[in-house]
């Protein structure tokens, strides 16, 4: 099957996804300030690595002496003013209504058709400014937390498993294509419409979120009832809620302890400080479990060496045959 699968690009195949990439290119270029246009994928390629190699030229990522103590480390670290910065502008404007806004505005996808590994090759391109751990592309994240999971539950009956180590960030897609703004797409996610806990990250920055002048999005409950269950809360918008989305509307093969891990592990007060239990159902504890078994791969493989794309390539392609329709709409 595998071999099944690596077919040969037509020359149509090879100027759709070369058109695509261009697309990319001049969304980075617009998004970053680069001067003069960029010519080709691999042209924004070296001007990433110079831009982001400006932070701290010593800084290296993978380290596999890295103690699990260091990760999530804001303040004693090189990306400490980009993350701030960045949940700064986050907090102050993921409100319930802009939520809302955005639930409505992919609430049907369909924009964008294309298949599963295509799309995360465009991942490649992209570095998320919310996160201590990593200035590595996307790409690079994904396969590292697959081959994660891998190496622990190396069975057949967990190549599920495998695929979400893959994909669980292909989210990230809302920033590479539709050019949403990281502040919208990346970092930790939390419920709006009820009280903010000072669990969250940089948790200061809330208080110029109009959110907390509205008595009635400002208690623990707020506009929730008890226990209502995970999938009734807005969470601020981002990666998380969108891939699950992707992976629902296109009526994928995963289990729900898949969906799980997709919807959620970003959302670091529930799963690491067991926050917000007075909105969970019986169903969203039970998966718990689940989430926090991955938050394990997602964040400590970010100090693992960089991953052989093109020896990896067959079998990831073959795991997304399985779960996964030949074109996505995204």
């Amino acid at each position: 099957l595998g071999l099944l699968i690596t077919h040969t690009h037509t020359h149509s195949q090879h100027g759709n996804t070369h058109n695509t990439h261009m697309r990319i290119i001049e969304a980075k270029k617009a998004a970053t300030g680069a001067s003069g246009p960029l010519k080709n994928v691999e042209e924004w390629q070296d001007y990433k690595e110079e831009k982001y190699s400006a932070e701290n030229p010593e800084w290296n990522p993978t380290d596999p002496e890295k103690k699990k103590e260091a990760f999530r480390n804001y303040n004693d670290n090189p990306r400490f003013e980009r993350v701030r910065n960045f949940y700064k502008v986050n907090h102050e404007n993921q409100t319930y209504s802009f939520v809302q806004k955005m639930q409505q505005k992919y609430a049907k996808l369909g924009s964008m058709e294309m298949g599963v590994w295509e799309a995360l090759e465009l991942l490649d391109t992209f570095v998320d400014e919310s996160d201590p751990d990593t200035n590595l592309s996307q790409m690079m994240h994904a396969l590292q937390t697959a081959e994660a999971v891998r190496k622990k539950y190396p069975g057949e009956e967990y190549d599920w498993y495998h695929l979400v180590g893959l994909i669980h960030d292909m989210g990230k897609f809302l920033s590479c294509v539709y050019k949403e703004e990281q502040w919208c797409t990346v970092g930790d996610t939390f419920p709006t419409g009820c009280k903010f806990s000072d669990k969250i990250e940089f948790s200061e920055f809330f208080v110029k979120n109009p959110d907390i002048k509205a008595p009635e999005l400002s208690t623990e409950l707020g506009a929730y009832s008890k226990n209502c269950g995970l999938d009734k809360v807005a969470m601020s918008w981002g990666h998380d809620e969108y891939m699950y989305q992707v992976c629902v509307q296109n009526e994928s093969k995963l289990p729900i302890q898949a969906l799980y891990m997709i919807r959620y592990h970003s959302f670091y007060p529930w799963h690491k400080e067991g926050q917000y239990m007075q909105l969970c159902n019986k169903q969203d504890l039970e998966m718990l479990k689940w989430v926090q078994d991955f938050n394990q791969f997602d964040l400590y493989s970010k100090a693992a060496e960089i991953p052989n794309t093109k020896e990896l390539k067959i079998y990831y392609k073959k795991l997304i045959t399985k779960y996964f329709p030949a074109k996505v709409r995204w």
